[in-house]
């Protein structure tokens, strides 16, 4: 192979390597959308996805919590996100969403993960891959999804769906990774 084949070859791998980046987070994972930009939960997330850090809603009213929410990170972008103090594009998080059972214990009232109601996943887009789309914008692909369907989501526009719950955590790119121990250097 002359030089001109091998600078050709290696700038395709740059290329469709790049294209895939954003729509594969770990070179060869599938891919997390399709190309009108409708997200789907990651089959494997719990076995290939890093375990950023757990959530307690607190009940409206008495001990225990209402819901756990449980974060996963795409493989790759915690170790990411420590090099650049942010996600880069293609980074996928996956929150499960559980309903609770709280119950008194030797140690205390403890409350725990009882029955899914579903996940929210983003994927940071910082290039606004999917503008016509009204699950893409502020830098991020936004979708939740009810328990049982890891498919179809239920959003229909995230910025009333979602920004409103996330809207405290703008100033760190929409993400509260102030709750994420591995997130810290």
């Amino acid at each position: 192979m002359n030089k001109y084949s091998l600078a050709a070859a290696l700038g395709l791998c740059l290329f469709f390597g790049g294209n895939a980046f954003a729509a594969k987070p770990a070179g060869t994972m599938p891919a997390i959308s399709d190309a009108h930009g409708n997200l789907h939960v990651p089959d494997d997330y719990r076995t290939t996805y890093q375990f950023l850090g757990s959530w307690s809603i607190a009940a409206d009213k008495g001990a225990g919590a209402k819901q756990m929410h449980s974060v996963y990170a795409s493989p790759g972008a915690v170790a990411a996100y420590k090099k650049l103090g942010h996600f880069p594009d293609g980074t996928v998080l996956v929150k499960e969403v559980f309903e609770t059972a709280t119950i008194p214990m030797t140690t205390g009232t403890v409350s725990h993960a009882e029955t899914l109601k579903g996940w929210f996943v983003m994927v940071k887009d910082s290039k606004n891959s999917h503008p016509d789309s009204k699950l893409w914008g502020d830098g991020w692909g936004w979708s939740w999804f009810d328990a049982g369907n890891t498919t179809t989501t239920t959003t229909k526009e995230y910025k009333s769906e979602c920004l409103a719950c996330h809207q405290p955590a703008k100033a760190t790119d929409w993400t509260y990774v102030q709750g994420y121990p591995v997130l810290k250097k």
